[in-house]
C-alpha cells in the first residue's frame, strides 16, 4: 500500500508540474504575440501620428502653394513693370504734345494773297511762325471782312486736317478763304483790310487785302478753311 500510494503521489506531482509548465508556456506565448502586434496597431490608429502626418502633408502643400504664389507674384510684377514702361512711353508722348504751346498773335505773322483769278474768288491766308520755338495752330482763322458784318466767316468742315498743325520755328500754315462766287450780280463790297483772330487768343490781327484795289467780298458767300500745313486738292475746294 505504501508503495502504491507513493507512486500515485509522484504521478500526481509530475502531472501538476507538467500542467503548470504548459500553462506558463501558453501564457508566455500569448504575451509575446500581444507584444508583437501591439506597436503596429498603435502606429496605425494613433491620433497623434495621424495628426503629425496630416500636418506634414499640409506643410508640404503650403510650401508648394507659397512657391506657386511667389512665382505668380513675380510674374505679375514683371507684367506690371512692362505695363508701367508702356504707360510711361504713352504718357511721355502726351506730355510732349501738351507742352507745345498754342500759337498766339505774337507768335505768327499773317498775310493774304490772291488765288488763281480773275475773277478772284479766293484768297490764301499764310500764318508763319516768327518765333524760335514750335507752337500749335488750332482750328481755323476767325475772319471778319466788314464792319457791317461782325459775325465770323463760316468754316468748311471737310477742310479740317486729320492731325494737329504744329509749326516749327519759321514754318508756315495755310487757310483757303472764299470771297464770292465771282458773279457780276452779287452783292460784293470792296475790302482793303480785314481782321483775323486765332483760336485761343482774342487779339485782333489786321491783315491787308491783296491787290492795289483790294478784294471784292460777298458776305453771304464767304467761307474759310481750317489751318493746314499745305493746301490739299479736294479738301480745300469750296
Amino acid at each position: 500500500m505504501n508503495t502504491a500510494r507513493l507512486r500515485f503521489t509522484l504521478l500526481a506531482t509530475a502531472g501538476t508540474a507538467l500542467t503548470l509548465s504548459l500553462t506558463a508556456c501558453q501564457s508566455d506565448s500569448g504575451t509575446k504575440s500581444s507584444s508583437a502586434a501591439s506597436p503596429a496597431a498603435t502606429v496605425a490608429s494613433s491620433p497623434a501620428a495621424t495628426a503629425a502626418k496630416a500636418g506634414q502633408g499640409a506643410g508640404a502643400a503650403d510650401a508648394t502653394a507659397s512657391t506657386d504664389s511667389a512665382g505668380a507674384k513675380s510674374g505679375t510684377g514683371s507684367a506690371g513693370s512692362a505695363d508701367a514702361s508702356a504707360g510711361s512711353t504713352g504718357t511721355t508722348g502726351e506730355q510732349v504734345t501738351a507742352s507745345t504751346p498754342v500759337c498766339t498773335a505774337a507768335d505768327v505773322r499773317i498775310s493774304a494773297a490772291r488765288q488763281d483769278g480773275p475773277p478772284y474768288t479766293h484768297i490764301v491766308l499764310t500764318a508763319k511762325n516768327t518765333t524760335r520755338h514750335s507752337c500749335r495752330l488750332t482750328g481755323f482763322p476767325h475772319v471778319q471782312f466788314l464792319e457791317s458784318h461782325k459775325q465770323d466767316v463760316p468754316a468748311v468742315a471737310k477742310s479740317k486736317p486729320a492731325t494737329p498743325v504744329v509749326l516749327a520755328a519759321g514754318t508756315p500754315a495755310y487757310a483757303l478763304v472764299k470771297l464770292s462766287d465771282g458773279g457780276v450780280d452779287e452783292n460784293n463790297e470792296p475790302v482793303s483790310a480785314f481782321s483775323v483772330t486765332l483760336e485761343g487768343d482774342p487779339t485782333v490781327i489786321a491783315v491787308t487785302a491783296p491787290g492795289s484795289e483790294g478784294i471784292a467780298v460777298d458776305p453771304a458767300k464767304a467761307l474759310t478753311g481750317y489751318w493746314t500745313p499745305e493746301l490739299r486738292s479736294g479738301a480745300d475746294d469750296f
